[in-house]
């Protein structure tokens, strides 16, 4: 019902409903009356009432004397930009582009929703640098078609390169464009093209974060932001900006150090950190400001790999053997000759490459070559000194310290370490020959010594045996000798006394002191000298008895006493008897002796008297 009422105003009143979300779009079939019955050649959008598209949509509401014969209005959904995108923009009529240019500058028209005022304030057909953002928009799709794309996003510890597709020349010899403010990073072309920017490659860089970016005016390729590590500075090459005054000295001849801002190697570094670097149109060289570590060694190399294409020294010696060896070098770099080391050989690789590599090699070649491998394995150490020093000055000259100077390995010709080995070999075997030798004599010794231990027990046994021997030896000795000098002593006391008492028994104690080795010989000749003592005593004592008795008395004096001291037989078995008158007195006295002598022989027959033990005391003789 409602589209038979509607059918019915449309024919009889003209009269065209436009929602509220659409607009309508005038197509004008025909005009009957007036100047401006058809559009100017190249036009399709009609300003002037001519047949034809209509710039201006009918918007929302009831509008009246459209008529179905003339008028053909399209019903269009209202133009939406929904959030984080844009809408770009590219007008089918309008004014031609400038030469050389690649897009359409902005106008006044209300965002293009006001086309007519799009086309009579001069817009140009094709791409337009101006964009619509977020939001509803009543436009004219008879003239405007809109592209949605999304908004441009540099991500965290990224930066943003810009290239710019619109704008003047680029002057002859740049590569890139200059820094021109006002154009809000690159969201406001027209702003960017007023200032006279460039187009091309831009000096400029956007950071992390999200822009409306015209993608027909501007593209932006993102890459890592720069990174300085630590224990390196970053040497700063600058291919824009303009010559700036050169400030590496009079004595510096290989090439300009400049300001910030200007072209050439910055004098200032950038120290460790993370940097925006258009690295287009700058290039950052890392130099470590740490020790720095070069190995000469196939086999071996740093983290850095500085030293990748370095490889392990081969020299020949003075006696023409070609040897081996790896080195270690050492270097330092000051941070404010950083710089300098750049400029003079654009990198750290051109520096091992054109200078460390030859001197080194150089040095270690000619040093060789006044040593024959014997000696210089021998002189390692002084020749790793002297090479230190040399490389330390050389290195000075190019503006980097030499820290220390390593030999590593070394290697002789295998012939000759075989020669050497067997030389070697051959001493170690003496040596171990003399070590076994000294071995087998120490372990004869040890078993020697093993069996004198063995028999030591008897020896000391039999030693203390011959000690204890020797001991009682002399023990009996010494026991002898006392005594003999007891009886010595016992003798001469006994002697003393019985030459006081008489004569005769001092001689016999004489002797008794001495020893019971001479105790027999001793006693032999006391008794000896006794007796003759006693015989002389005796004789005296005779003496003296016939002296005061008379020979006859004496005589028969002594018979009766020996007769009664020895029991002798007074009536003889013979009896020889004289006269009456006595006159046979004489051989009276005769019988009388040879009576005395059968006594004494018969005495001579008993034992001899013994000694008497000391203390005791000798027989008294009348």
């Amino acid at each position: 019902m409602i589209v038979f009422y509607k059918m019915i105003f449309r024919v009889f009143f003209g009269i065209v409903f436009v929602p509220e979300d659409k607009i309508g779009l005038v197509t004008k079939k025909f005009v009957l009356l007036g100047p401006n019955k058809s559009l100017p050649e190249g036009r399709i959008i009609a300003t002037l009432g001519e047949a034809g598209f209509q710039a201006k949509p009918l918007p929302p509401g009831i509008h009246f004397w459209y008529w179905l014969w003339q008028y053909e209005v399209k019903l269009e959904s209202l133009t939406v930009i929904p959030q984080g995108k844009i809408g770009l923009i590219n007008a089918k009529d309008g004014a031609e582009l400038e030469s050389g240019r690649i897009l359409g500058r902005k106008v006044d028209c209300d965002s293009f929703q006001d086309a007519e005022k799009f086309l009579i304030n001069g817009g140009r057909k094709g791409r337009q640098s101006q964009y619509i953002t977020t939001g509803i928009y009543r436009i004219n799709t008879n003239l405007f078609e809109i592209e949605l794309t999304n908004m441009a996003v540099i991500n965290e510890n990224m930066v943003g390169i810009v290239t710019t597709l619109d704008g003047e020349p680029l002057p002859a010899g740049s590569i890139a464009g200059k820094d021109v403010g006002g154009h809000n990073m690159f969201q406001n072309a027209d702003a960017f093209l007023e200032a006279g920017g460039y187009k091309g490659l831009q000096p400029q860089v956007m950071l992390a974060g999200s822009y409306y970016l015209n993608p027909w005016f501007i593209q932006v390729e993102e890459t890592k932001m720069t990174e300085i590590p630590i224990g390196h500075v970053g040497v700063v090459i600058s291919y824009v900006g303009q010559d700036g005054e050169d400030l590496s000295g009079t004595e510096f001849k290989h090439g300009n150090i400049v300001g910030k801002g200007y072209k050439g190697v910055w004098a200032e570094p950038y120290g460790p950190g993370k940097y925006p670097i258009n690295n287009y149109i700058m290039r950052v060289e890392l130099v470590p400001t740490t020790n720095l570590v070069l190995n000469w060694a196939s086999a071996r190399s740093e983290s850095h790999q500085l030293d990748k294409n370095l490889s392990t020294i081969t020299v020949r010696s003075k006696d023409g053997f070609p040897f081996n060896l790896d080195v270690s070098q050492i270097i330092h770099i000051p941070t404010n000759e950083a710089p300098k080391v750049i400029a003079r050989f654009g990198n750290m690789t051109n520096l091992v490459s054109q200078v460390l590599e030859p001197t080194i090699g150089n040095y270690f070649r000619n040093s060789a070559q006044d040593s024959d491998v014997i000696a210089f394995l021998g002189t390692r150490k002084e020749r790793q000194q002297s090479a230190r020093e040399h490389i330390r000055q050389v290195l000075d000259q190019y503006n980097v310290n030499g820290v220390d100077t390593l030999i590593g390995d070394i290697v002789p010709p295998e012939s000759l370490m075989k020669t050497l080995t067997d030389r070697k070999i051959a001493e170690e075997q003496k040596v171990t020959f003399e070590t076994q030798k000294q071995a087998q004599e120490t372990r004869q010794l040890l078993e020697k010594e093993t069996a004198l231990a063995e028999i030591q027990k008897d020896i000391v046994k039999a030693d203390q045996g011959v000690l204890i021997a020797k001991r009682v030896a002399d023990a009996s000795v010494e026991k002898a000798t006392g005594e003999a000098t007891s009886v010595k002593l016992q003798s001469t006391a006994e002697a003393e006394r019985v030459k006081v008492l008489a004569s005769a028994e001092a001689e016999k104690t004489k002797m008794l002191a001495s020893a019971e080795a001479e105790k027999i010989s001793k006693t032999g000749n006391a008794e000896a000298e006794k007796i003759l003592a006693i015989g002389k005593s005796s004789a005296e004592s005779y003496k003296l008895a016939v002296s005061a008795m008379g020979g006859d008395n004496f005589t028969q004096y002594k018979i009766a006493e020996t007769i009664g001291k020895d029991r002798i037989k007074i009536i003889p078995d013979v009896l020889i008897s004289g006269g009456a008158d006595n006159t046979n007195s004489s051989i009276s006295g005769l019988l009388g002796l040879k009576l005395m002598d059968e006594l004494a022989r018969k005495g001579g027959s008993e034992a001899k008297p013994e000694l008497k033990p000391k203390g005791d005391k000798p027989e008294k003789h009348d």
